[in-house]
């Protein structure tokens, strides 16, 4: 009974710690960032309501990144000061472990992880969606005249890529369109590549330049060159092709899943889409890495107080994210395969971890 009122008690004040820092952390970077934006505020006559909804679709991305900071500050918090009072002493003294003492708060941790998984997976992209269409609604910015990278699906049988897109002169350059049979979606039955492609303002469709065609029927493979190709069936048009890019920061994982699938599906590179796709589950999961940093560096009752214990591991955090983004440079180069790039730093730091939680007090 005495030991379900300890850990009742520490998860009380793990959790309240953590909303405490959750709150004070959101306050403080919502502060910089409306100092760093109140010329533009002023410049462009925002109405206070329009403010207050960017901050509020806004929060949700603030929320997602300083989560496993917060987590980390509770802990940190709350076994350093139940070590600095003697109170985990007296725990050790009864016969409660290390380990034992943890397990609240890798309990807590676990939680919030499972949570974070689907807060950062779709909550805080379709937050930040509406966030940046207010940016490009009332700052006037984002406002884009070129495009990279862009692909979507023009129909059920169709995939369209293009590597540069001119909205001004309504061009685009090195674009493929891929058609799949539609009994089967997974067999390829025509592919198009075109150095240029514009749309005709006059005739209302696009015509590509340079142009090679490849079929793929039972009797084989056939290819063809064509100084130029009206495409009368295309179901977009020049307003249109902007619209339809996407960053995979801003997706959900739902949209990252059927984008790898249908670039999987095209033949093009999906690897980057692959990358942020795992990452989102990474990145979730270091809120638990980083509590079992926190728990065996605030085990040790230290004369020199919480803040050098708070920036120790600070630091740690920002090594972890360093080597975080190292690793998806290597992953987005070829280096490394996309789930290891995803999950590398949580695998090395959660070694690390281990092997402090074994070396603390017993």
């Amino acid at each position: 009974m005495k030991i379900k009122k300890i850990d009742f008690y520490i998860t009380r004040q793990f959790i309240a710690t953590f909303f405490f820092a959750i709150i004070a952390f959101s306050f403080l970077f919502v502060a910089i960032d409306m100092m760093e934006r109140l010329d533009k505020f002023i410049d462009y006559k925002l109405p206070k309501v329009v403010i207050v909804k960017y901050y509020l679709f806004y929060l949700p991305e603030i929320i997602r990144l300083i989560t496993p900071v917060s987590l980390m500050l509770a802990a940190l918090f709350v076994v350093g000061k139940l070590a600095n009072q003697n109170e985990l002493a007296a725990l050790k003294s009864a016969g409660m472990s290390f380990f034992r003492f943890s397990l609240p708060f890798i309990g807590v941790a676990l939680i919030f992880a499972l949570f974070s998984t689907y807060f950062g997976g779709y909550i805080a992209p379709e937050a930040y969606k509406r966030k940046i269409q207010i940016e490009k609604i009332f700052f006037r910015k984002h406002i884009i005249y070129a495009g990279s990278n862009i692909f979507f699906q023009d129909r059920n049988e169709r995939i369209v890529s293009i590597a540069f897109y001119d909205v001004e002169m309504k061009s685009a350059s090195r674009v493929t369109s891929l058609e799949f049979d539609s009994r089967n979606q997974t067999k390829i039955i025509k592919r198009i590549d075109a150095n240029r492609m514009s749309f005709d303002t006059v005739k209302n469709y696009w015509i590509m330049y340079n142009v090679s065609i490849r079929k793929f029927d039972k009797s084989g493979f056939s290819m063809k060159f064509e100084p130029y190709l009206e495409i009368k069936d295309f179901n977009f048009g020049p307003n249109d092709v902007i619209k339809k890019q996407k960053k995979y920061e801003d997706m959900t994982l739902e949209e990252l899943r059927q984008t790898v699938e249908e670039l999987k599906k095209g033949g093009i590179n999906y690897r980057v889409a692959l990358i942020e796709y795992h990452s989102r589950f990474a990145f979730a999961f270091a809120n638990i890495i980083v509590v079992l940093f926190a728990l065996p560096i605030s085990a040790n009752k230290r004369k020199s107080g919480l803040a050098i214990q708070f920036g120790i591991n600070l630091l740690i955090s920002f090594l972890y994210l360093t080597i975080m983004k190292i690793s998806q440079a290597f992953g987005k180069n070829g280096l490394m395969e996309p789930l290891s790039t995803a999950w590398s730093a949580n695998f090395v730091f959660l070694l690390v971890a281990i092997f402090y939680l074994f070396k603390a007090p017993r």
